[in-house]
């Protein structure tokens, strides 16, 4: 089945949506856990399916060092040498254009860049890109884009989006749709309106299957980030499904679904949880601190992931902090499982409330994880 998107219910800017792919349905607003190589960290494909994932998040520069996208493809695809039945989005590798600046060199007609691994040197076209893409059979790949470092001019940032549009140009032109998937456009220019504005209006009318918003939680300060939403999100088209790229703090997935956005993707909760720092419906918990040590409650009452649920196995505060301290493995799968299912719930919440139009009442999340000071506790996304 090819790609398709329908708009369920809206509460003022905010949609509910359905994004149906050739490997399954995505009910939107959405969070994407990240599996850069395939998995997320410590986690096996049916445990990110029981904690509410139906969308994985894979990186298509980390898959094409190791294990190389040929080997893939003789495996039959990434869906069955992952082990995950559901929707894959692959990013292009743009943001490796932004993260690895010491090891590529960008030009007009792609990206080279040194290998972080061994140095091999890889080259990133946009028709390239396209290619490996739908040989790895996802269901949603995106254009190969130049992910611009903040701070920049805006003259810089204009000669950078000049780029990234010549190349979502020719991806689309050498896009042949034979995996089943879509192809989505990416929205850059920097913390700039105008360029934001030209930006969203020129992708537009290159016919994507969905437009993304890239270039954010690249440095710049959370004002700025939710203006580039603000500008940028009402004016991609209404039919097709809008992505923020590496967004991962509940407040401004909050922010952004109010504005139109409906899928969303960011390391944050699994990096943190491998750091001790987990989220609860009462704000954040730094697991290793001392007030932990003889805390018999679960970590979230009410939660019900496999640390939580209440039962013969229900993991309490003191034995996570124990583990933690010591190093102990567990602890980081444990961990990383609970902060998954809790943006998971979050999600579904954030959907019940645009169906029922209660999206601007209080969601029953907000009495921690949504204050600013609490939010500053959390790790860098």
């Amino acid at each position: 089945m090819p790609l398709t998107w329908e708009v369920l219910a809206t509460c003022g800017a905010a949609r509910r949506g359905r994004l149906t792919t050739p490997h399954g349905v995505v009910e939107t607003p959405a969070f994407m856990p990240v599996g850069t190589l395939g998995a997320v960290k410590g986690v096996r494909p049916g445990e990110l399916a029981d904690a509410g994932a139906s969308i994985m998040l894979s990186n298509l520069y980390h898959l094409a060092l190791r294990p190389g996208v040929e080997t893939i493809e003789r495996l039959g695809g990434l869906h069955a040498l992952t082990g995950w039945p559901g929707p894959i989005l692959t990013d292009s590798g743009g943001f490796q254009v932004f993260s690895l600046s010491t090891l590529r060199k960008v030009d007009e007609g792609g990206v080279t860049f040194r290998s972080h691994l061994d140095g091999s040197p890889l080259r990133f076209t946009p028709e390239g890109v396209v290619d490996l893409q739908e040989r790895l059979g996802v269901d949603v790949a995106m254009v190969l884009d130049e992910c611009p470092p903040w701070p920049i001019d805006e003259k810089g940032a204009a000669e950078s989006w000049r780029r990234t549009l010549s190349w979502a140009r020719r991806a689309r032109a050498s896009w042949t749709g034979r995996s089943g998937g879509g192809l989505f456009g990416i929205v850059q220019g920097s913390a700039f309106r105008s360029l934001r504005e030209r930006a969203a209006a020129e992708l537009s009318e290159i016919g994507f299957d969905g437009h993304a918003i890239g270039g954010v939680s690249v440095g710049e300060p959370a004002a700025d980030r939710k203006a580039v939403v603000e500008w940028t999100a009402p004016l991609l088209p209404a039919d097709r499904p809008r992505y923020l790229m590496g967004v991962g703090y509940p407040e401004d997935i909050l922010h952004a679904v109010t504005h139109g956005v409906d899928l969303f993707d960011c390391v944050l909760p699994a990096r943190n949880a491998r750091h001790g720092v987990l989220f609860v419906r009462s704000g954040v918990l730094k697991i290793k601190n001392a007030q932990y040590r003889e805390d018999r409650r679960p970590i979230d009452p009410g939660c019900g992931c496999p640390a939580c649920a209440e039962g013969p196995h229900q993991i309490s505060r003191a034995f996570l902090h124990h583990l933690t301290r010591a190093g102990e493995l567990t602890a980081a799968v444990l961990a990383t499982l609970h902060n998954l299912r809790f943006y998971l719930d979050f999600m579904a919440s954030l959907r019940q409330a645009i169906t029922l139009g209660t999206l601007s009442d209080p969601l029953p999340w907000s009495q921690g994880v949504f204050d600013a000071g609490r939010s500053r506790e959390v790790l860098p996304a």
